[in-house]
């Protein structure tokens, strides 16, 4: 393949210096004719150097459709010998000073063709060179000399150009021979090169971690696969960038004691992210220092993951508060309420003692809720898990809600964007449409002037997630990490146990739940439960493994301990 593209460069490169000389050539005759006398005879020269001429663009145009380079080679270099014996001829026979273009084919003969050739082009040139020369001395053809040398004289010019003819084979030869080994060692050598590239470039985009290299400037000059991945932009868009433009917090300095450190950036696709950057100095010998490399690594699931589980600490110690002391707040609550409720009924109150007794009503039944919230926290709750359509599940949910935001002209619209049309789960049917319902009422309460509530169900790996995105006010990323907290409600009159208990139901299904917020962009609560197929897969190998049968009702047993008690991550 490279050898075949070298010989077509070297033909396309021949034509270019054939048209060259014949006009170099062209104007010198022309211009001697012009001035001093000459038996040149000029419109036979002119019409062998068109001819000439036509037949070099023919070689082009047949250089674009024929892949026979090798063959091309031989015919341009044997219609050159006929050409230039021609235009010799011409100009003069043995008096003509264009023999010159003899060792010239010769040249080209060995360059483009095999070593033999050089030789056998440089025989081709002697016997039409004194074909030339024995036809002019003989008068056999018309002859345009000016001069008519003895019989010794000629034959000493043909035997010294057969000698020139032969040395120039045989130099051009070893040079075009030292030209192929060259070519060969430089290919060689090149494609090691490459080979070493390809090497490189495969290992830097093959690493795990992300990659980015900065000029001295800061601007971005590489970037890996997973960098792009997680910064979620196409190197386009990337390269030329300064990369302090794509974080939210200042990056590690190389002359810092730890040049680590973890930066936040919002994609362009998703929501905030939380990377490690760790920056060192590139560097190339005998250049210096060329730039920086900043490798990233993605904290975000990590610290989600951390957050949980400080977040489970803080649920279970609230939870033994709450069954500590629900209690023995409710007894004293219950007196307060029925003495409150005798006190009503005495005649001799004015209305202001009566206005005072109905705020003490109130909020002793507000405080009654709130206990009552807490012991629904805190009791260990009974799930029956079955079979169930969670595309049933939302369906009901969102009809129930239609109906209440109809009554109620809220001015807020659902819609639905549903991937499948079944999506089967092992859960307690009626536990998931209170966590649904709870999503749906912080929807409604954020959107106070209307809105749209876009309720997604898409298949993603092993689970499925459901999606709860309103165009609400949003949160404070503050506000969104404690959400799932007890009495972190942003709303008037909330307790702000709702979401801590969908937490715990979600936990015991042993799924997950996040919020994604901005503030002035909407809230999107994500819901993921495990996949009926994938979870009998699990099953199923477990099965295998261990050779007992697990079923779904083996699952629910493990899920309804987990509900008992243990908080999965």
């Amino acid at each position: 393949m490279q050898s075949t593209f070298d010989e077509r460069n070297w033909l396309a490169w021949l034509v270019k210096v054939r048209i060259l000389i014949l006009t170099v050539l062209l104007g010198i005759e022309l211009a001697v004719a012009q001035f001093t006398p000459t038996p040149l005879p000029l419109r036979l020269f002119i019409s062998t150097i068109l001819l000439w001429y036509s037949i070099s663009l023919f070689y082009v145009l047949l250089l674009s459709f024929w892949q026979e380079h090798r063959v091309q080679a031989a015919l341009q270099v044997v219609t050159d010998l006929i050409l230039v014996s021609l235009v010799v001829h011409e100009t003069g026979g043995w008096d003509s000073s264009l023999n010159f273009l003899y060792p010239l084919v010769i040249i080209v003969a060995s360059i483009l063709l095999p070593h033999v050739w050089a030789r056998l082009v440089a025989a081709l040139s002697f016997i039409l060179y004194g074909t030339v020369i024995e036809l002019n001395y003989y008068g056999l053809v018309p002859s345009y000399c000016s001069t008519h040398p003895e019989l010794k004289a000629l034959q000493a010019i043909i035997f010294v150009n057969l000698f020139a003819f032969l040395a120039v084979a045989y130099l051009s030869g070893l040079l075009s021979n030292k030209l192929r080994q060259a070519r060969v060692e430089l290919r060689d050598a090149s494609g090691a090169l490459e080979n070493l590239q390809v090497l490189h470039e495969n290992i830097i985009q093959s690493i795990s971690s992300g990659l980015i290299t900065t000029g001295l400037d800061g601007r971005i000059t590489l970037v890996n696969t997973a960098a792009h991945k997680l910064l979620e932009r196409t190197p386009e868009e990337l390269v030329g960038m300064p990369v302090h433009q794509l974080f939210l917090d200042p990056l590690p300095n190389v002359e810092s004691p730890q040049p680590h450190g973890e930066v936040r950036f919002d994609s362009p696709n998703s929501f905030r992210k939380t990377v490690r950057v760790r920056v060192a100095v590139l560097s190339v010998p005998e250049r210096g220092t060329l730039g920086y490399v900043y490798a990233l690594d993605d904290l975000t699931e990590i610290r989600r993951l951390e957050r949980e589980v400080r977040m489970q600490d803080r649920l279970a110690a609230v939870g033994r508060l709450a069954a500590a002391i629900a209690h023995e707040i409710r007894n004293p609550l219950t007196s307060i309420a029925g003495s409150v409720s005798m006190l009503s009924g005495i005649p001799e109150m004015n209305e202001e003692h009566r206005h005072l007794l109905e705020i003490v009503t109130r909020e002793s039944q507000r405080l009654n809720s709130i206990i009552t919230d807490f012991l629904a926290y805190s009791r260990t709750k009974q799930y029956r898990f079955d079979k169930v359509d969670l595309v049933n599940l939302v369906e009901d949910t969102l009809t129930l809600l239609e109906h209440r935001m109809t009554a109620e002209k809220t001015g807020i619209s659902i819609e639905r964007r549903f991937a499948v049309r079944q999506a089967w789960a092992i859960a307690d049917g009626d536990k998931i449409k209170q966590v649904f319902w709870n999503f749906c009422e912080n929807a409604v309460r954020a959107m106070k002037s209307g809105g749209t509530l876009t309720v997604s169900l898409e298949s993603l790996g092993d689970d499925w997630q459901i999606g709860f995105a309103d165009t609400g006010a949003g949160m404070s990323p503050q506000q969104t990490e404690k959400i799932f907290e007890p009495f972190q409600s942003n709303f008037e009159g909330g307790t702000g146990l709702g979401l801590a208990i969908v937490y715990q139901i979600v936990q015991a299904h042993e799924g997950k739940v996040w919020a994604r917020s901005k503030q002035g962009q909407g809230t999107t609560f994500v819901l993921r439960l495990r996949r009926l197929d994938a979870e009998r897969a699990v099953s199923t190998s477990e099965a295998a493994r261990a050779n007992i049968d697990v079923d779904a009702g083996m699952f629910a047993e493990k899920a309804a301990a987990a509900a008992g008690g243990r908080l999965h991550g």
